[in-house]
């Protein structure tokens, strides 16, 4: 059933059912109830610990003359949820994904939360299936790649504002695009601007998340030297 996802992660399950709850959002199985399927709340519990230990492993190792502070701070740059949401985006774990109708009609499987949420229930599989050695293999190979890259999750804001300094651009504002959902689960849409052009949009759950993620894909255009949005 999740063969090609398998194959993606270089990973083969001994028992495909811990796969399959790491894809099932609480909504589908609160759908489901009388199945008593589980949902991957537990597993991304787990994951969340096995992340935090490998990542941490990861970055004493690599970065030996770092104090406390700056491993501290490049780690949760490295597992904070827009850059495990872009994890998962490059593995395609959404489209895996078990979501309840609801959440389904309402945008869910490209709701970063949600996506990251799954991908820490996956690694917290892995550890359950194969050991600590098989998630910590995971977490090198996908979360750790391209650490520079993933820096800029953390606080794309103010590393924006200075390449925008730096370079002595047009004024940089933030634009709220759009709102969408219910209260206790509103998305905002976001856009960022320099000058009079748009170079990047975001969405988040908050206004905050909304210009981070703005914020990370107006860097990148200002670095290929094309706009983000139109």
């Amino acid at each position: 059933m999740y063969k090609k996802l398998q194959e993606r992660i270089g990973y083969h399950f001994h028992d495909p059912s811990l796969l399959d709850q790491a894809l099932t959002h609480s909504s589908y199985a609160n759908e489901h109830a009388g199945s008593r399927l589980a949902s991957n709340e537990r597993l991304e519990f787990l994951g969340d610990a096995v992340l935090e230990l490998s990542s941490s492993e990861f970055l004493f190792e690599k970065y030996p003359d770092h104090p406390e502070g700056e491993l501290t701070k490049l780690r949760a740059s490295i597992v904070c949820e827009p850059s495990l949401a872009d994890v998962a985006e490059g593995i395609h774990l959404a489209g895996y994904l078990k979501l309840g109708k609801g959440e389904e009609a309402t945008g869910g499987r490209k709701r970063p939360s949600i996506i990251s949420d799954a991908l820490e229930a996956l690694i917290g599989a892995i550890y359950l299936d194969g050991g600590f050695a098989d998630a910590k293999e995971f977490v090198r190979r996908f979360v750790m790649a391209d650490i520079e890259k993933r820096k800029l999750f953390y606080d794309s804001k103010t590393i924006l504002q200075e390449v925008v300094q730096q370079r002595n651009l047009s004024p940089l504002r933030y634009e709220l695009a759009g709102e969408e959902g219910p209260e206790h689960d509103r998305m905002f849409t976001v856009r960022v601007w320099v000058g009079e052009q748009c170079f990047g949009s975001g969405t988040g759950h908050s206004k905050k998340a909304a210009e981070q993620r703005a914020a990370y894909e107006a860097i990148l255009a200002l670095q290929e030297g094309d706009p983000g949005c139109i």
